[in-house]
């Protein structure tokens, strides 16, 4: 139940956007929490989600991690349902549930038959004032999230690799924190601090509610009010933008773990829609959107650039990819990543990307490409409505980042009024090395009988 991947991975590429584009119902309750409702009869089923506005990024050194590990200790209960009492409680009547940290946003989701639907209100709106942290529970827990980025982060090198990359490109901005935070603030985290983050961050007005499948808008709204409508607002302080600074020259680092194979991160410093949504005029609001098309020129599937070109065409990678964050809070990274082929150098896959890139940024994208890109969001339109899931999910993302869910249903618009100018453009202005951070995986020895590090690993910088 303890996703602390970026959610934003899960849409895919290009196409998170468009599963919402029937009526949404919005309403407000009178302590600040906000209802969003999408109606979808096709089946008796519906998502019940609780958006929260704190994630990683409003964390700060020292307690790095706090997030998800609160996300964690919700699972432990309230003195009305004790622990355990909740996934019981929702299994018992057919149901499924789960949750995720991001960077921006902590989110708790049920999935049920349409009729019990009262009972995740009754179960959410208890555990989102009334939460125990018993010090026992949480001396057990933050060993097992511990344990956690061991396993998903400091023995898997990739993962390792790509954490150290954000380290290195992120001077100023929280985004250079994990979401599973730092190990050492891990192990010096007390249960204290997850309620005095939990007091800070868990209110009505800090929340959005988004409710999609078999429903009444109006129903769902009275049923919010009664379970919901009674919770105490409280005063939330703004985590502040913390922009990031801006840099001046390549920055590189070396990542030495044992590892199987090398591997390379490039991340280009870009900004994301909601800058683009600010006004600033330092980015015009097509940019981000020409920036989802290229990356889908990049790596929109076998007939993409990188597919065709670096791992079928030259054969100088098995694997390379291409992610950007549409959404972020704050403004990100244009990720790059691959593994060489064998025999094959990181080096020489990092020039066969910038040969990629600069070919974009001399030559405009082929009509033929742009419509295939454009093409791909309309597909995943059709196909992406049959998820309940991700209708609701694209609504709870856009509310919490501090964009408009009306935004969802732009979004294909703006993708087919892309021009092949514009993504040479924004090729040509973000495509830089005054942005660009490089990180490298230099494999040490496996011990190949355990299949485990020989030593530990370390990394510098250059």
């Amino acid at each position: 139940m303890k996703l602390h991947k970026n959610i934003m991975a899960i849409c895919g590429l290009l196409w998170c956007f468009t599963t919402v584009q029937a009526e949404v119902h919005e309403f407000s309750l009178n302590n600040g929490m906000k209802l969003l409702v999408k109606e979808d009869h096709r089946a008796p089923v519906v998502v019940s989600q609780v958006w929260y506005k704190v994630g990683s990024s409003y964390e700060h050194d020292g307690i790095t991690g706090i997030s998800h590990a609160l996300e964690h200790m919700m699972f432990k209960g309230t003195e009305k349902n004790p622990a355990g009492e909740f996934s019981r409680i929702i299994s018992a009547n057919g149901g499924q549930e789960n949750a995720f940290t991001g960077t921006d946003y902590t989110a708790y989701f049920q999935t049920l038959e349409k009729s019990r639907l009262e009972i995740s209100f009754e179960l959410e709106s208890d555990r989102m004032r009334n939460l125990s942290v018993p010090g026992d529970e949480f001396i057990k827990e933050i060993k097992v999230v511990q344990e956690e980025r061991r396993m998903r982060t400091e023995d898997v090198p990739q993962s390792y690799t790509y954490e150290v990359a954000l380290a290195t490109a992120y001077q100023t901005s929280p985004y250079r924190q994990p979401i599973v935070g730092w190990m050492a603030d891990l192990q010096s985290m007390q249960a204290e601090d997850l309620r005095h983050w939990y007091r800070q961050w868990y209110a009505p007005n800090n929340a959005t509610l988004v409710v999609a499948g078999d429903v009444e808008p109006q129903v769902v709204y009275r049923l919010a009010k009664k379970y919901f409508g009674k919770l105490k607002a409280e005063k939330i302080s703004s985590p502040g933008a913390n922009r990031e600074v801006e840099q001046r020259g390549i920055k590189r680092v070396v990542v030495k773990r044992p590892a199987e194979v090398p591997y390379i991160q490039m991340a280009y410093k870009i900004p994301v829609l909601k800058t683009a949504m600010a006004g600033a005029g330092e980015v015009a609001l097509w940019e981000p959107y020409a920036l989802e098309v290229l990356a889908g020129v990049l790596d929109g599937g076998n007939s993409a650039r990188f597919a065709s070109r670096l791992v079928r065409g030259k054969e100088i990678a098995s694997s390379v990819g291409a992610s950007y964050p549409l959404t972020s809070r704050l403004d990100g990274l244009f990720s790059l990543s691959g593994t060489p082929a064998q025999g094959k150098t990181p080096e020489g896959l990092e020039q066969a990307i910038r040969s990629e890139l600069k070919d974009l940024q001399e030559n405009p994208v082929s009509r033929q490409e742009l419509e295939r890109v454009k093409a791909q969001v309309v597909s995943s339109d059709v196909y992406e409505k049959d998820s309940l899931f991700y209708q609701a999910m694209i609504l709870g993302i856009l509310e919490t980042v501090g964009l408009s869910w009306e935004l969802a249903d732009e979004y294909v618009e703006r993708i087919q009024a892309v021009t092949a100018e514009q993504v040479q453009a924004v090729a040509k202005k973000y495509f830089i090395d005054d942005r660009l951070t490089v990180a490298i995986l230099e494999p040490l020895p496996m011990d190949r009988s355990l299949r485990r590090p020989v030593s530990g690993g370390q990394s510098h910088a250059r």
